[in-house]
């Protein structure tokens, strides 16, 4: 067993994405900010919506280290294509990389509204509840890695302190009882 390159990695894991979401995905690159700190080869893949998925999906691609245990890759829903997607995965991937390392339960400050007028100023990384875990474990061939495809949800204050205060599962039975529409970045709080 061998560790792939990150190129190899790359292109493996797109067809990962492409294979669990049947659509091709077309590479983003934000060019703001310290981007020459980010892993070799990274991007953020954007699938527009098909048939069957009435959103659109972005994705990392090389997020983490390949020593990390597990390396970790992150993806957004959205209702509308904006760039603002591409730069907040970039800007998670570099927090993951030069600050805290980020997992599965985690909340985090993004520093701004996910978009323009939005509430939802947090992250949190969640299990990737829409694909299961088709989507969720990925193992590169001819590797003894496995990855975790993990799913970013833009948060409120509020429900990122319900979190830390309460509980993850609480909150994700509040976001199930009210049936939460993770595609809207207008959404009022959940508590």
């Amino acid at each position: 067993m061998t560790t792939p390159t990150p190129i190899e990695y790359r292109d493996q894991l797109r067809d990962h994405y492409e294979r669990c979401w049947s659509t091709e995905g077309r590479e983003r690159f934000w060019q703001t900010g310290p981007v020459d700190q980010l892993p070799e080869g990274f991007c953020v893949l954007e699938f527009p919506t098909t048939r069957l998925r009435d959103m659109w999906t972005y994705a990392t691609c090389g997020m983490s280290p390949l020593s990390d245990q597990p390396p970790i890759e992150l993806h957004l829903f959205a209702q509308q294509p904006s760039m603002s997607h591409v730069e907040l995965l970039t800007v998670v991937t570099h927090y993951h990389l030069t600050g805290k390392p980020l997992n599965l339960g985690h909340t985090f400050n993004i520093g701004r509204p996910w978009l323009p007028g939005s509430a939802c100023e947090f992250g949190l990384i969640s299990l990737p509840y829409l694909d299961g875990p088709k989507l969720e474990l990925f193992e590169p061939p001819q590797s003894s890695l496995t990855v975790r495809c993990l799913w970013l949800i833009p948060i409120t204050a509020a429900e990122s302190k319900f979190a830390m205060e309460v509980g993850l599962e609480e909150l994700e039975q509040a976001f199930e009882d009210q049936s939460l529409n993770y595609l809207n970045p207008m959404r009022r709080s959940v508590v």
